[in-house]
């Protein structure tokens, strides 16, 4: 019988499947169609100004905003990401910074945006999370989100298929729960408690998510490699459809 993969975070190992990884690459196209469309609406120049990865892992948003011509600073809580993101840098500038995001080690009102990557459906202090943002942003400054929705479906995959079925699991086990997953509706309570008005949210999702499931299978058995995965799996927005499983949004900080 084959051997089943090693599920690990934040590993360099050839042979560790990092679902974490694996959830930045196939959703970086989406992020950054996204960013771009809230930097139009916005009116806010990547040149001159600064931007923050709060969840930045390996470093690949990161990167993408300081080829975009922002002044970046990557910030992750584990001290193993912080070192991969380092050793993939090819000299773009980022400044990469290991602090949880609850407490940012980060001046107040230091920023122009803040995008928070793999972290509000991880954290156990979202409020926190989101006071912390607010604090290190200018007034008027961008504050960008991914997440996931709390449904039936988003269950299903996120604390089923992704870490409990042995065909299809890329992450381990308990990294994600029920109770940490948010409605769209009651992540705007929270944004506003912040002192961060909320301006769009955005659906996106797998063209088919057939792709998804023959995505996962292949990476576990090691016919697919992480790089073959973001083409395979093909995320796409839908800004005008109600978020079923992941979402993207920002919101704006209150003067």
């Amino acid at each position: 019988m084959p051997t089943a993969p090693h599920i690990a975070l934040d590993s360099a190992g050839a042979a560790a499947v990092d679902g974490r990884h694996i959830r930045a690459l196939t959703f970086q196209s989406v992020r950054m169609e996204y960013l771009r469309r809230v930097l139009g609406e916005l009116s806010l120049a990547a040149a001159g100004s600064r931007a923050l990865v709060v969840g930045s892992g390996r470093g690949l948003l990161a990167r993408s905003l300081a080829q975009l011509g922002f002044e970046v600073v990557a910030a992750d809580s584990s001290p193993a990401a912080t070192a991969l993101a380092l050793d993939a840098d090819d000299g773009s500038g980022v400044t990469y910074l290991t602090t949880p995001a609850e407490k940012l080690d980060l001046p107040d009102a230091s920023f122009d945006l803040v995008y928070c990557a793999d972290t509000l459906e991880i954290t156990e202090r979202p409020d926190a999370v989101l006071v912390e943002a607010a604090r290190v942003l200018r007034p008027g400054a961008a504050f960008v989100y991914d997440t996931v929705n709390r449904t039936p479906v988003s269950r299903l995959i996120y604390l089923g298929a992704f870490q409990a079925f042995p065909g299809t699991r890329i992450m381990p086990r308990g990294r994600n729960a029920a109770r940490r997953l948010r409605r769209p509706e009651e992540l705007a309570e929270s944004l506003d408690r912040a002192g961060l008005s909320a301006k769009d949210i955005s659906a996106f999702k797998p063209r088919d998510v057939r792709s998804l499931v023959r995505a996962t299978r292949g990476r576990r058995r090691g016919t697919l490699t992480d790089d073959q995965l973001p083409e395979l799996v093909d995320m796409v927005l839908e800004p005008e459809s109600s978020p079923v499983v992941t979402y993207l949004g920002y919101a704006v900080r209150r003067a």
